[in-house]
């Protein structure tokens, strides 16, 4: 691995340092850059599984999201307070939503709602680390659909932030449904995630 010896810039201070790296950070396409614990990390490529797991979400999410709420893929979010910045599989934002200043990235108080989907290289930081950043961020719902949770597949919706910490609203085994609530009032059958 070569050094990078481009142009250099001296940043304000540790956040604008990590978002400089983070948006020259060059990587193969589909794998997932993210700043975590103040480190710039990349994530390999998502399985064919997860990535239907995010679809078939998604697509419900898309025909139960509020008015004016948009849900993404990817869309990157920021929690500068505790140096992260993160590529959650779907978030639901206002559809005006302000961005940084390039477009890189919200911040992530504006989010509704995350959700996150455990890989095996990824599933420490998708069930403590993402949490507690979420949850200091104020997000009112952190879906995790952890493929490899140790009592085997379940989802958890938790809520009700309080500093860095969330609230399990519920759990489902993977073939129980898992409803949402206000402002979304809507299940999510899922029997239709594939397992690994």
């Amino acid at each position: 691995m070569g050094v990078y010896d481009g142009d250099h810039l001296r940043a304000d201070g540790d956040w604008d340092e990590l978002v400089w790296i983070w948006t020259r950070t060059h990587v193969p396409e589909g794998c997932r850059v993210e700043i975590i614990d103040g480190l710039v990390t990349v994530t390999p490529l998502a399985t064919v599984s997860h990535h239907r797991v995010a679809d078939r979400v998604h697509r419900r999410l898309c025909r139960g999201a509020p008015e004016f709420r948009g849900v993404y893929q990817r869309m990157a979010v920021a929690v500068p307070s505790r140096l992260g910045l993160y590529m959650p599989d779907l978030v639901i934002v206002p559809e005006a939503v302000p961005w940084n200043e390039q477009g890189d990235f919200i911040e992530a108080a504006a989010a509704h709602l995350v959700m996150e989907i455990t890989s095996r290289s990824t599933a420490r930081q998708d069930r403590t680390v993402k949490p507690a950043a979420y949850a200091t961020a104020g997000i009112p719902l952190y879906l995790l659909v952890d493929r490899w949770a140790p009592d085997g597949p379940a989802t958890t919706l938790y809520g009700e932030p309080k500093g860095d910490v969330y609230r399990p609203l519920t759990t489902a085994k993977f073939g129980e449904p898992i409803k949402l609530p206000t402002p979304f009032d809507l299940v999510i059958d899922t029997s239709e995630f594939p397992v690994d």
